[in-house]
C-alpha cells in the first residue's frame, strides 16, 4: 500500500462523541473514513482517522490487511481479523476491556477499525524496582538487565483491572502483552490494544503479567469463564462470530482454552517453550 503522509493528526473528541457502544460500534462500522495521519513505531500500518456519520465523527484506528508484516508463524493477512475476534471475546466477557472494533472496507481495502482511547496518566501498572521482592499493592514477574550487569525487579500493580487482562489474554492466547498496550482511560477504566497475534492454536502466551501465574483464578474470573464456555458451545452466540474471523481449529482452541481453565482453577503458568515475556517489553 502507499501510505499517506506523516502529519500531526488532529485533536479529535472521542469522549461523547461515539455514545454508547452500539453507536460506536455503528459509526465504525458506516461511517465515512477520513485518514488523518500515520501512527509511528508500530511495525505494521497503524493509521489515525476520523469516521463520520449523520454529523457524528470520533477518532479511531485503522490497521489495513495491505499494511501487514507477514509474519512466520501466523497466516498472511489474518491479524486485522483476530484484532476483530479479539474484541468479540472481550464483549462476551462483560468485562469490555478492547475498545469498540469492527472489520470493515477502509481507503486501503480491509482492515480493523477501532475507537480511538486518549489515555489518561494515572499512577505505574509496571516498574523496575532495586530490589528482591516486590513491596505491597506489586506483583512480580521477574528479573531484567538494566545495563551494566545490573538486573531489577520487574513488577506490575496488584490490580483488579490487571488481572482481568490477564485471564483474558490467557483465553484468547495473546503473544503480545506489553506494558504500552495497557491504556488507562478516564473513570478508572483500563483498555488493552494490539490483539493482532492471538488465537493461536498451539500455547504462545507471552505477557508481563505473570505476577498471579499459579494462584487460584477470583470468582468473578470463574464466572466470566463459565459464561464463555457457554456461548462457545458449538452453536453458541460466540462462536457464531469467531466462525467468521479465525479458523475452526482456532475456534476450537479457544474453546479447550477456556475449558483447561475452568478445570485447573488457576492462572496459568509459563510452559517454557516459548518466550514469557514479550520483547521489547513495552
Amino acid at each position: 500500500m502507499s501510505a499517506p503522509e506523516r502529519i500531526p493528526p488532529r485533536p479529535v473528541t472521542t469522549a461523547g462523541a461515539a455514545g454508547t457502544a452500539a453507536g460506536a460500534l455503528d459509526l465504525l462500522t458506516r461511517g465515512e473514513l477520513r485518514v488523518e495521519g500515520r501512527v509511528g513505531g508500530a511495525s505494521n500500518a497503524v493509521l489515525y482517522c476520523t469516521a463520520e456519520l449523520d454529523g457524528r465523527s470520533a477518532a479511531c484506528v485503522y490497521k489495513p490487511v495491505a499494511g501487514e508484516r507477514p509474519l512466520w508463524d501466523f497466516p498472511d493477512g489474518s491479524l486485522a481479523r483476530r484484532e476483530t475476534a479479539a474484541f468479540e471475546v472481550s464483549r462476551a466477557t462483560g468485562w469490555d476491556l478492547v475498545p469498540p472494533t469492527v472489520l470493515r472496507d477502509g481507503p486501503y481495502g480491509e482492515g480493523m477499525c477501532q475507537l480511538w482511547i486518549d489515555a489518561e496518566p494515572e499512577a505505574e501498572l509496571l516498574a523496575l524496582v532495586d530490589a528482591e521482592e516486590p513491596g505491597p499493592g506489586w506483583k512480580a514477574v521477574g528479573l531484567a538487565e538494566v545495563g551494566e550487569g545490573r538486573t531489577a525487579l520487574l513488577v506490575h500493580a496488584d490490580d483488579p483491572r490487571l488481572r482481568r487482562v490477564a485471564v483474558f489474554d490467557a483465553v484468547v492466547n495473546n503473544a503480545d502483552r506489553k506494558g504500552g498496550h495497557l491504556l488507562p482511560a478516564p473513570g478508572g477504566r483500563l483498555y488493552a490494544i494490539d490483539h493482532g497475534v492471538t488465537f493461536a492454536t498451539e500455547d504462545k502466551l507471552r505477557t508481563l503479567l505473570w505476577g498471579w501465574a499459579g494462584e487460584p483464578l477470583p470468582a468473578e474470573a470463574v464466572e466470566v469463564l463459565e459464561r464463555l464456555e457457554t456461548e462457545l458451545a458449538p452453536a453458541g452466540p460466540l462462536t457464531e462470530r469467531l466462525r467468521e474471523l479465525i479458523t475452526p481449529a482456532e475456534t476450537d482452541a479457544v474453546r479447550d482454552r477456556v475449558r483447561l481453565l475452568l478445570r485447573g482453577g488457576r492462572h496459568p503458568e509459563p510452559g517454557g517453550e516459548w518466550p514469557a515475556i514479550p520483547w521489547p517489553p513495552i
